[in-house]
């Protein structure tokens, strides 16, 4: 990395972007930290905080005069999500951004079953086209998220059926994109799949849930309909509903079934595995 690059990241309040965020600090390594409520931001050295907002395409302009590389959390989930991608894209290129780290997801298509993974692809090709370089970062389904997938009675419900997919712990996802940015030139038009080192289906998703919790966990395989009416209950608009159960019927295509060794080339330390997850988050 050059001396006088000079790498933001953004989503550093939220759960990913503070573990890159720190995981750089570590590294002595200077960023800028792009939030929109400064207050909040993490106290890191030789980190400098500015405001932006992807909805104002502005202040992301002048956040990022100055910024090389750039490690993008994509925006929250909602209908305008895309807008607000192409408009921050647009913000880097004119602020003089060289270099994307796009957070990504597993099996991004145009046509794949899990409803986000199909904006991801969209924004993955407006990244290609603009001219600016690019890294990919594919994250599977995080397995910080599995222990909240039952319900309060111990079931874990949804259309998944014998498909297979392969959870990834979001520190592996954050310390694989710590690295990237720290050497961006090497890792240049890069697609990564980020995934453990398992393939697992729900119901073993449950066992070993059960096993490191000490409540009995199990898996329900609902019918589709089934899925959207148990759902209909939280008021949810379309949309929402909508990729809530194709999280599911994602898993059952078995089009996130295989297991990645990029965490391991990336870092050069292999990911951990659900079992170990749960071990050390509890």
């Amino acid at each position: 990395m050059g001396p006088t690059q000079r790498i933001a990241v953004t989503g550093s309040t939220g759960a990913l972007g503070a573990l890159v965020a720190r995981d750089l600090a570590q590294r002595g390594i200077s960023q800028r930290l792009l939030v929109r409520t400064p207050s909040k931001a993490p106290d890191l050295p030789q980190a400098e905080v500015r405001q932006f907002d992807y909805a104002d395409q502005a202040s992301s302009r002048e956040a990022l005069d100055g910024v090389e590389v750039l490690f993008m959390v994509y925006a929250p989930e909602g209908p305008r999500r895309l807008d607000l991608h192409r408009s921050f894209i647009d913000a880097a290129k004119d602020a003089g951004v060289k270099h994307v780290v796009y957070t990504s997801f597993a099996a991004a298509a145009p046509d794949a079953q899990f409803a986000l993974a199909r904006e991801h692809h969209v924004t993955e090709q407006y990244l290609k086209d603009s001219g600016l370089r690019w890294t990919f970062l594919r994250d599977s389904f995080y397995q910080d998220l599995m222990p909240h997938l039952a319900g309060p009675d111990g079931i874990i419900r949804g259309p998944a059926g014998e498909g297979r997919f392969v959870p990834v712990a979001r520190a592996d996802v954050a310390r694989a994109a710590a690295a990237v940015l720290a050497a961006p030139a090497e890792h240049a038009s890069a697609t990564y799949e980020l995934t453990g080192p398992q393939s697992l289906d729900m119901a073993d998703v449950a066992r070993i849930l059960s096993e490191a919790g000490g409540q009995r966990i199990v898996f329900h395989n609902e019918t589709i309909e089934e899925a959207y009416a148990s759902r209909a209950a939280f008021g949810a608009p379309v949309w929402q509903l909508g990729a809530w159960v194709s999280t599911y019927t994602a898993i059952a295509s078995n089009a996130m079934s295989k297991v990645s060794n990029h965490v391991e080339i990336i870092t050069g330390t292999p990911p951990i595995s659900l079992e170990e997850y749960l071990r050390t988050a509890g």
